[in-house]
């Protein structure tokens, strides 16, 4: 479910085509956007706060063989929550589970290649003050 939260629509509209699959799924919960609200803490172990609202798309369905699948993802998409659930309903199928997550990992490979350059982008700007000299020695 992360690597459909990290894809982008297009990417799981690639994914449901190398699955191959036509059925269209039956809506539990017809893609609906709405609010969450989202706490921080202070320093990351302080008090509970309401940070504030962060727009989410949520989306159930069901395969004719019985499978559900659920999404959630930030922002208003409905297509892509309504793809994000069809992947999970169609990766509760024991038999196409290898499958699905072949047909992600374009995803995941992109992924990884967004931290690393990150993660090398950050890096660059890092600063070790125990090896920096003071003046005075």
């Amino acid at each position: 479910m992360a690597l459909c939260g990290e894809a982008r629509a297009e990417e799981l509209r690639d994914a449901l085509a190398a699955l191959g699959a036509a059925d269209d799924p039956e809506d539990l919960r017809p893609p609906e956007t709405g609010l969450v609200m989202t706490r921080g803490r202070i320093g990351g172990d302080g008090r509970p706060f309401n940070l504030g609202e962060a727009t989410v798309t949520r989306a159930a369905v069901r395969l004719p063989g019985g499978e559900t699948g659920f999404a959630y993802h930030l922002g208003r998409d409905r297509a892509k929550a309504r793809l994000a659930a069809t992947l999970d309903a169609l990766w509760q199928v024991r038999a196409r589970r290898g499958a699905v997550e072949a047909a992600l990992a374009p995803v995941a490979s992109r992924r990884a290649a967004e931290r690393a350059a990150e993660a090398r982008r950050i890096a660059a700007t890092r600063v070790n003050f125990f090896t920096m000299a003071r003046g005075e020695d």
